[in-house]
Parts: C-alpha cells; structure tokens; sequence
C-alpha cells in the first residue's frame, strides 16, 4: 500500500478496509482542490476596505488556502501594499463556535489595525452596533453567496486604546465590514471516484463546516447523491441519541459541523452497525478520526494531531487512493481466505490418508511417513504465504457489496465445499491405493503412487482455489509470478524423489514408470476438477 502512497498504521485497518459501509468526507481539500480563489466581496463598512481588513486577520505568510486566496486578491487590487509597514503585535488564535480569529497589527508610527474574520454567525453576534434589518440584509446576502458554492468569511474591525488588551476577542467593540466569499471548485476526478464508492456498495456523506447551501451546490458538482437535505451542527447536538441514529442514514450532507458533532455523526453512524471511514486533516478532526474504525488523515496537508489520530494517510492528498485501498483490503481479505480454504482442503486428505489404513486395517498401514507430512507442510507454508499474497484483485470485486462487520471468516456451506474438496482428493488418493495394492505392488511401490496422486492433487488444488467464482479457464491468466514458481518446484521436488535413487531411499518409495504417473495426474486433475465443473455451473455456465 505505501506504494500506491497509502500509510497503513495498524493491520487491521486492512481488514476493515474490506467492510467499510459508510465513507464521511470533509469538503475542503478533500472533495474539492483546496486551491481558493476571491469570488466576491460585499463591503458594508464605512471604509469599503473589506478585503484588506480579511488581509490583516489573516496569517502574514499563509500555509490556508483561504488566506493565500485573500493574501493573493489583496496584492491585485491595492494601490499601495501596506503589509511590509506593519507587525502582529497580539492575535487570537481560530476558535469559539462558529470560530473566529483575530490579528492586532501596527506599524511604526503607532497606527493600529485590530481585525477579524470568521462564521459570519459569529461575527454578526460580536458587533453589536447592527441594526436588525442590517442583520437580515446580511444574512440573506451570506445565503445567495452560499448557494453559488461559495465559502463565506465575515469580516469585522475595532479600535482600543492602549495595550490591555481583553482576555476574550468579543470584548472589542466590533464594527461590522462586510463579508468575503471564496470558490474552491471540486476536483476533477471526484464525480468518477464517487461512482466507484457507489458501485461497491458505499454511501458517501459529506461533513463539513460550511453553509448548507454551499455544501448542497458542491455536492450537486462533484457527483455526491443526496436527497436536498442537510443537517446541521447545532441539530445534531440537540438531538437525542436515538433521534440522531435515525437521521444520520437517509441524510448524506452534514453542515455548520464542529468538533462534538462530528463526533457524534460517527458515534450514531456505528451504532447503526456501519463500518465508517472518516477523513480530516485538521486539530478538530482528531476525536472522529479516532472514533472511526478507518480514520484517514491527509499526508501533505494534514496536520501532526490529524495524522496521529489517523490510521491511513493518504500521503499525496489524493482521494482516489481510497478507491486503491478499498480493492486492496478487499483483495487482501478475499486471499487470506483462499489461503485458509486451501490449507483446509489439502490437510483433511492428509490426515485421512494417515488415518483410514489403521481404522480399517487395510494392507499398508503407514502409508505415509512423518517424512512425508512434514515435506507437505513445508510444501504448504509458501504456498500460503507467498502464492496466494500476491493473487490479483478478481475482475468485479469492487462491484460486490460490502461484507457485514460481524460477519464470519466462512460461511458453514463454504466450510463444507472446502472438506468436500479434501474428501475428494482423498478418494482419488484411495482409488489408486487399492489399484496398486490390486496390482500386487509393494508399500514402497504404492506408497508412490500415494504420495504423487497427493503432490499433484496439491498442484491442481492450488490453481482451483485461485477463484471461487471463476474457473481456471480465466484465473489461469491472472498475473502472478509467485504461484508458477511454487508449482514449478513442488513438481520438480516430485520429480526428483520418483527418480532420484538416493531420494527414493530417504521417502521410502520405488520409481513410477511415465504411464503411472499420469495415472496418478489424470487421478488428481478428477478428484480437484469437479471444483471447476461446480463453479461453471454455479455461475450459469459462464467461464
């Protein structure tokens, strides 16, 4: 995963990756570019200086994308730049809820500029001088910038004397400036990266802490499914905990959100039974990010909090990597069961073959030696771990549902194919047993023929189990090294003990003449072949 520029932190975000139900996004940076522009600004101060007092709020050398957009517009548009005349002398950093920030700057000569920005809520409740048709006239001008997908800042000034500054920004007496709104269009490829989430069973739901109005015009852009519906902050923390689980299903836009609502979106969401993916990058994420059974944080513009609270980071900020993840936890999954199922079928022939000659008491009771199993085991091990890790993602797998949390490893049917499968190599195995021993062979002569029917039944089995969908007419083209090279040395390793002397001696068995060997293959392809028959059929008779 790290080089598809996924980190990983914990292995069983793997796991979860491949139940994920539900994927909460933020909007900015995530769903759009991040990468802002000045759309508008409505001026209402005396001064007309709307823009230049969001300039002064801002941070002087900006890493937001808002700020640099505003820093950016303050560049073209003043006649006369005055950042290199002033300094910050106090500031208050973003907070409250809506949150603000504030800046006190100054320049040489003791002129002072005390100015803020943030949720235009908030700034209406701090200047108090508005009257209430102003108020409206203002609210109502914040609503039509939202509804053109604009992000809208409110912009207030002040002047104090001296330097006892209050310990709470609302204590200034704040003059009303006007609003600045910002576009951040959605990136180009996030209509199609929805469409995946959609086609492999996911909801997405944006959370962010904008106006309904925008969030509703972005998600109308970028391809995200909603019903017109938005939910906000404040309505989240009114209501009850059933209420809330009730209303987080159909709702897919989340709007005005903050820390504690956030966190109780994700909270109602799992105790719906929904596996939840979240993403952030910011301080404020971190409880949802934690609270998530897949928390992703962004690598280049996340913060440290944000990445540590995480347990997947997208290092290069590109939301298409959740789609790579998906399919691979998915694929991971689905080989970890190949493995498991194959490992099943191929032990129950060895212990049956160990086991049935001394139930019954049949000529030849130790068949097969401690030599023998060990050999297989050895033969076993990479096969799991190297052969089956590196199997592809089977065409289709994103078009499948999510599995349910709770749900178990196997079903009981696929556990019965799988001893079905062992039974019938089992069977082929004794068939030939009882054909030597009918032959009148010797335990080391039919103690070959054993043990090559196995071997091969193992080759045969190994490629049946690549797919439980697909028979090998298709799965014998998927690309991976790894399985050709394990196959090729266990036949070789059988080769050689069948004709090597001194290998014959250590496995305690004669040499096959070329027609019992393929007596023994031909035995082994139909005792795994009905497997491919079975899926053909299951399949309606498509390859």
């Amino acid at each position: 995963m790290t080089k598809q520029k996924i980190l990983v932190k914990q292995p069983k975000t793997v796991e979860s990756l491949g139940s994920a139900t539900v994927i909460c996004l933020d909007k900015t940076g995530t769903i759009t570019e991040n990468r802002m522009s000045l759309a508008e600004v409505a001026d209402y101060g005396k001064h007309k200086r709307c823009l230049e007092y969001a300039m002064w709020a801002s941070e002087a050398k900006p890493f937001d994308a808002m700020e640099q957009a505003i820093h950016a517009a303050y560049s073209e548009q003043t006649p006369k730049d005055l950042r290199p005349d002033f300094h910050l002398i106090h500031e208050y950093p973003l907070g409250g809820i809506p949150p603000m920030m504030t800046h006190i700057q100054e320049n040489n000569a003791g002129k002072r500029v005390i100015a803020s920005k943030g949720a235009v809520e908030r700034i209406l409740l701090i200047c108090t001088g508005l009257d209430d048709g102003t108020r409206t006239e203002v609210l109502k001008k914040t609503h039509e910038m939202a509804a053109k997908g604009y992000r809208i800042l409110g912009v207030a000034t002040a002047e104090w004397p001296g330097n006892d500054f209050p310990d709470d920004p609302d204590k200034f007496p704040w003059q009303f400036e006007g609003l600045v709104a910002l576009y951040d269009p959605p990136k180009p490829n996030i209509r199609q990266v929805f469409e995946q989430f959609y086609t492999a069973g996911i909801q997405v739901k944006m959370i962010t802490g904008d106006y309904p109005e925008t969030a509703l015009h972005i998600a109308g852009q970028s391809g995200l499914r909603h019903d017109g519906i938005s939910l906000t902050g404040e309505r989240v923390m009114l209501l009850s905990d059933a209420e809330l689980r009730a209303a987080v299903g159909p709702v897919n836009i989340f709007s005005r959100m903050f820390p504690a609502a956030k966190l109780r979106v994700v909270e109602a969401l799992k105790a719906n039974g929904e596996v939840v993916a979240m993403s952030g990058d910011g301080v404020n994420d971190a409880p949802a990010l934690k609270s998530a059974q897949i928390g992703v944080a962004m690598g280049k513009r996340g913060t440290e909090i944000a990445k540590g609270a995480a347990s997947m980071v997208l290092l290069d900020d590109n939301l298409d990597r959740m789609v790579t993840a998906l399919e691979m936890g998915r694929r991971i999954y689905n080989n970890l069961r190949k493995a498991i199922r194959y490992v099943i079928s191929i032990h129950v022939p060895i212990v049956l073959v160990v086991v049935l000659p001394l139930v019954f008491g049949w000529n030849y009771l130790h068949i097969l030696t401690p030599i023998h199993v060990i050999f297989m085991e050895l033969l076993m091990d990479p096969t799991c771990a190297v052969a089956y890790e590196n199997e592809p993602a089977e065409p289709g797998l994103l078009k499948q549902p999510p599995r349910a949390a709770n749900a178990p490893l196997f079903s009981a049917a696929e556990l019965i194919v799988s001893i079905v499968q062992g039974v019938a190599i089992t069977a082929g195995i004794f068939v030939l047993y009882h054909y030597a021993v009918a032959q009148g062979a010797g335990e080391q002569k039919t103690r070959a023929f054993v043990f090559a029917t196995l071997l091969l039944a193992n080759v045969f089995l190994t490629l049946a189990n690549r797919s439980f969908q697909f028979t090998i007419v298709r799965t014998i083209f998927y690309p991976n090294r790894a399985i050709w090279v394990m196959l090729a040395i266990a036949t070789g390793i059988l080769g050689a003990v069948l004709f090597v002397p001194w290998l014959n001696d250590l496995f305690k068995m004669d040499p096959l003449t070329w027609g019992e060997i393929g007596l023994c293959a031909a035995v082994a392809a139909l005792s795994v072949g009905w497997f491919e028959v079975w899926k053909w059929i299951r399949a309606g008779w498509v390859l």
